[in-house]
């Protein structure tokens, strides 16, 4: 747990020890982030219903487009913990360390569909500050995207800007879901 700006409290509510077992069951790692959350325990419920409601395949929106954006997010912000644990298993997705790469100097791989470039590119937008968005592009994403999708992506790109900035600002480090992979 060394790395954290802060340490867990000493006790967490039994409510909250069941959302961390459940996080240790689906990640198979026991995460501190849970832990600094029982701190404040309505923080915690609203990161885990975040969390629990995050976006899933859906027409046009593939789970390795949303692994793509998951990815990308978590590149633009530069959180380690959330490049770890988002980059885990990428390539589950058909995503190659080769793209990965491409997403880490915010170019678009010749692998990518064009879908994908253009998901790519609002989540890009979108997770500068400020946000700049014009009506052009937009006209294009809805050209691609219908509106669901759009806020699908949206959605996407934001909860990782959630979960980047909570995390930094609370100092906790990487918790090593790459560990034994080639991804730098």
């Amino acid at each position: 747990m060394a790395g954290a700006y802060i340490d867990p409290p000493k006790k967490i509510p039994f409510y909250i020890r069941i959302g961390m077992y459940v996080t240790k069951k689906v990640t198979g790692m026991d995460l501190l982030v849970p832990k600094l959350l029982a701190w404040y325990p309505r923080s915690a419920i609203g990161s885990a219903a975040l969390e629990g409601l995050m976006a899933k395949p859906e027409g046009d929106i593939s789970e390795r487009l949303l692994k793509l954006i998951r990815i990308q997010v978590s590149l633009i912000v530069t959180c380690p913990f959330c490049i770890d644990m988002n980059s885990f298993e990428s390539d589950r997705h058909g995503i190659t360390d080769d793209e990965i790469r491409s997403l880490q100097v915010m170019e678009d791989s010749h692998t990518f569909t064009d879908l994908e470039k253009l998901a790519l590119k609002y989540a890009r937008l979108i997770s500068a500050t400020p946000v700049k968005l014009d009506d052009e592009f937009m006209d294009m994403m809805k050209a691609a995207f219908n509106e669901r999708e759009i806020l699908m992506i949206a959605s996407t790109a934001a909860q990782v800007n959630y979960w980047a900035r909570l995390i930094k600002s609370l100092g906790v480090p990487p918790a090593g879901f790459t560990d034994s992979c080639s991804i730098d």
